[in-house]
């Protein structure tokens, strides 16, 4: 069996994944902007240089995500609810059963049978309030790096109080509350919660779902949004190695 290659090509990062019996062997992903097959393309070249392939060692290309129908080449195109299912529920061991995906541009409860098989999910797109694309927003506000976000919320000395998620709002409140000599950490941390409590409403009652909890997709890598999020849902709260290559992983096994 020869390799596949998964593309996800999404609101804010195209992500690229080479994958062989099941096992992700390359991943990378470079940020989306116009032209976004010849970066799709630019990054499987990488994949094949680095691990010293060939098109011909290619078995399968699948494409999804927003932009999955501008890879011309892509075999397969998958739609990122399917894709997002399958690759958490194969990376989890099977362990999954709901998903709350953050996008650059939406926000997604994916709930799993036992199988794996999607039972329901629930889609947040209206606003951007709690999405990556908000994250940028805010780090951009407060002249801080997205990266450092975790390590700030956790250590900060409380949890503030935010009125507003909705990013045009919000950028009105933290300017009010810096100018007031606010703590950045404070500000950060009450922010995850307020994140926190809007994807609990999203979930309702899918939260009582036995089973376990995955959370994937950019911002996933915040520890302080993930800690948030479990003191909410009074419930542990998972996060994989790479969570931002589940949906190409999904991809490129469909």
């Amino acid at each position: 069996m020869g390799y596949k290659i998964g593309l996800d090509l999404g609101s804010t990062a195209i992500k690229m994944v080479l994958v062989k019996d099941r096992n992700i062997e390359w991943s990378g992903k470079v940020p989306t902007a116009p032209g976004q097959e010849h970066l799709a393309m630019g990054l499987v070249k990488d994949a094949l240089n680095e691990c010293g392939l060939s098109d011909t060692d290619i078995d399968k290309v699948s494409a999804t995500g927003y932009g999955k129908k501008l890879v011309s080449n892509a075999e397969n195109t998958v739609d990122e609810i399917s894709a997002n299912a399958q690759g958490m529920f194969h990376l989890s061991g099977g362990r999954c059963r709901t998903i709350i995906n953050i996008g650059g541009q939406d926000l997604k409860v994916i709930n799993l049978e036992d199988t794996g098989k999607i039972a329901d999910f629930r889609m947040n797109d209206k606003c951007a309030a709690g999405t990556g694309r908000f994250f940028e927003q805010v780090a951009r506000i407060l002249d801080t790096p997205l990266e450092c976000f975790g390590e700030m919320s956790l250590s900060a000395d409380e949890a503030l109080e935010l009125n507003s998620t909705c990013v045009v709002f919000a950028e009105s409140e933290i300017v009010s509350l810096l100018a007031k000599g606010v703590k950045k950490e404070n500000i950060i941390k009450g922010l995850h919660y307020s994140v926190a409590r809007r994807i609990t409403h999203l979930l309702g009652r899918q939260k009582t779902t036995e089973g376990g909890i995955y959370l994937d997709g950019g911002p996933s890598q915040n520890p302080g949004l993930q800690d948030a999020l479990e003191d909410e849902l009074l419930m542990e709260v998972n996060v994989l190695p790479k969570p931002q290559f589940t949906v190409a992983f999904g991809a490129a096994i469909s």
